[in-house]
């Protein structure tokens, strides 16, 4: 019995039996068996267990694979839906922006937070989670340890949420619209919202993605206004332009029938690769990562995602 544990511990240490399992994992979570919250359990499970031997090259893929995905996504929308979708979150989106941007100086100042960190946090939490980040670090310069922090922050929080927000949207009864837009104002970064809003439904799914992404896209008056606070005329604003194929993919879905007929499979694909991408993030979870997150940082960035996700149901419940 002793020999065999031997055997195993050998094999799952084994460099090349660690990228066997790594693979086999990822190809079982690109089957229908596998949903978005249990591929990044298995990732994260995958990390804590044997390790991840591709997470040196993973993190460029990440990103990449995501916007391939959300773009297919817009295989599966019409014109008139995204449209819809998109006017029904904008007065959440901006009240939701300003108030987690103003509520995160003033609650960063009373932890006596180091400034830039508090400022990714909260930029993260108020409009895309990770590419929110990414947008605006270039501006305010952090360092490497402040964009870690809160990367580590926000991927955590956005895993839990993965889980709890299905969950509570059924045992609240939301509907498939309103899940959608809570979805979308209340979690952090896009792969976790179109990965909870596809658990609980396609329409939930169209919903999430469209007003995810238009709120995406208030990074670029976001990142003017970090310019002027952080006072460097030298940065470059990052765009999101993969958002601009996702409404091409909506036009081509809508107005030419060669496209629709094809959408279907597209959108099953995209629904794939983002259970695979969600599988990547939570392989680069890991104890370690998680034992690097302080505790001020962690109680700002939670009493920020609590605020912004009871804040944002309340407001959906009542006034929508």
């Amino acid at each position: 019995m002793i020999s065999k544990l031997y055997n195993v511990k050998n094999f799952i240490q084994n460099e090349r039996s660690q990228k066997i399992i790594f693979i086999l994992l990822a190809v079982i979570c690109l089957t229908p068996i596998v949903s978005s919250p249990i591929a990044l359990l298995l990732g994260f499970i995958l990390a804590i267990i044997i390790g991840n031997p591709f997470e040196k090259n993973l993190h460029q893929y990440i990103h990449l694979l995501l916007q391939i995905s959300i773009v297919g996504l817009g295989f599966g929308l019409k014109l008139d839906e995204a449209l819809e979708a998109g006017k029904s979150g904008l007065i959440l989106t901006v009240i939701s922006i300003l108030t987690v941007m103003i509520s995160g100086y003033f609650i960063g100042k009373l932890l006596k937070l180091e400034r830039p960190l508090s400022y990714l946090i909260s930029v993260g939490t108020a409009i895309c989670g990770g590419s929110a980040i990414a947008a605006t670090s270039p501006i305010i310069k952090p360092n490497t340890k402040q964009i870690s922090l809160a990367l580590a922050i926000i991927f955590t929080l956005n895993s839990i949420a993965l889980f709890v927000y299905p969950a509570a949207g059924h045992f609240l009864n939301l509907t498939q619209e309103q899940f959608g837009l809570w979805c979308a104002v209340g979690i952090h970064d896009t792969s976790s919202v179109v990965g909870a809003a596809g658990k609980y439904g396609n329409e939930a799914l169209k919903i999430a993605t469209t007003v995810k992404l238009a709120r995406a896209l208030w990074v670029i008056p976001v990142s003017l206004i970090t310019m002027i606070i952080f006072k460097n005329k030298e940065s470059k604003i990052k765009i999101p332009w993969f958002i601009g194929y996702f409404i091409l993919a909506i036009l081509l879905n809508t107005y030419f029938p060669f496209f629709s007929a094809f959408s279907l499979g597209i959108n099953v694909l995209a629904k794939s690769g983002l259970n695979l991408t969600l599988f990547f993030i939570g392989s680069t979870l890991s104890i370690q990562t998680l034992k690097t997150i302080g505790m001020k940082p962690l109680a700002l960035a939670v009493f920020l995602w609590i605020f912004i996700s009871a804040g944002s149901l309340v407001f959906i419940l009542n006034f929508d």
